[in-house]
């Protein structure tokens, strides 16, 4: 598999396609904004787990996972809670029916009443399910037209419920029905699900441990070791086949944050399904705002 490369459920069926869910857009976009002030957040530098800890031989996928989710660190962004707004910068190519979607989203939830603002940005589409991202449309995306949405109370729900609950098991359960647990859709279920809330909510360190621990327990999940994602950043790459797909997971080793993942169909009509990078979350007094630092 080459480089890997929104907003509640609807968005989620944007970034790992409708065969997991599907909704529609309850708004319909207005004219360009002006552009908020943005920002990257800074890269948090905590200690790094010893190499040997995680990604050392000897380890299954199980034990490199949940050693990861023991001992991973708080970002700072983790301290920032209090604040009224989520804001998440993701980009995304996405599969519909024969051609590749490429969006850019800055999704900003007032928590409080999942109201908010989504400011997107779209390259035109590839005509052929055969696409590999590449890191120049990722530049591309900063010279296209700015569209704003912005929603009510209640139109742009996190793709779970807060808090997300702390044991793993109540946790698999909420995202792929225990009962199908013996279909062969069922990994891909469980693993779909854990990168739509990356998507569509913030974690915080105890969130993304208790996701960390599902991803261990999903059948199938098989470590692929170091490697980058298509905006050049370091993390530890897991998969999971099954059900006529493979998706891939990048996970940053020192503080658990899904960076990217990208599923590719191998059955009938192979080629990519979906690929998606986090490029940013974080915590804001307003919508349009930069994220906070600490």
């Amino acid at each position: 598999m080459p480089h890997l490369n929104r907003s509640g459920r609807r968005v989620a069926a944007s970034v790992l396609g409708s065969v997991l869910l599907t909704a529609c857009q309850p708004n319909a976009p207005t004219a360009p904004a002006p552009k908020p002030a943005t920002s990257p957040m800074p890269r948090h530098q905590p200690t790094a787990l010893p190499s040997s800890t995680v990604t050392g031989p000897g380890l299954t996928p199980h034990q490199r996972l949940t050693t990861l989710a023991a001992n991973i660190s708080t970002t700072p962004a983790d301290g920032l809670a209090g604040l009224p707004y989520t804001y998440l910068h993701v980009q995304s190519w996405t599969r519909a029916t024969n051609v590749i979607t490429r969006t850019d989203v800055r999704r900003w939830r007032r928590d409080a009443d999942s109201s908010g603002r989504e400011i997107t940005r779209r390259l035109p589409d590839v005509p052929r399910v055969a696409h590999s991202p590449k890191p120049d449309e990722r530049e591309r995306f900063a010279a296209a037209r700015e569209t704003t949405t912005r929603y009510a109370a209640g139109e742009l729900p996190p793709y779970l419920p807060s808090p997300l609950p702390t044991d793993p098991g109540t946790l698999a359960d909420m995202l792929a029905p225990r009962q199908r647990a013996g279909e062969p859709a069922y990994p891909r279920m469980l693993a779909g699900g854990i990168v739509n809330v990356a998507t569509t909510q913030y974690l915080d360190r105890g969130q993304r441990a208790t996701t960390l621990r599902v991803l261990a327990s999903v059948p199938n999940v098989a470590y692929q070791g170091e490697m980058t994602d298509l905006a050049g950043r370091a993390g530890l790459g897991f998969t999971v086949t099954g059900d006529g797909s493979t998706l891939q997971i990048v996970v940053e080793a020192r503080t658990g944050e899904v960076l990217a993942a990208e599923e590719r169909l191998i059955g009938n009509r192979p080629g990519l399904f979906s690929s998606v990078l986090i490029l940013e979350r974080g915590h804001t007094a307003r919508d349009g705002a930069a994220s906070a630092r600490p």
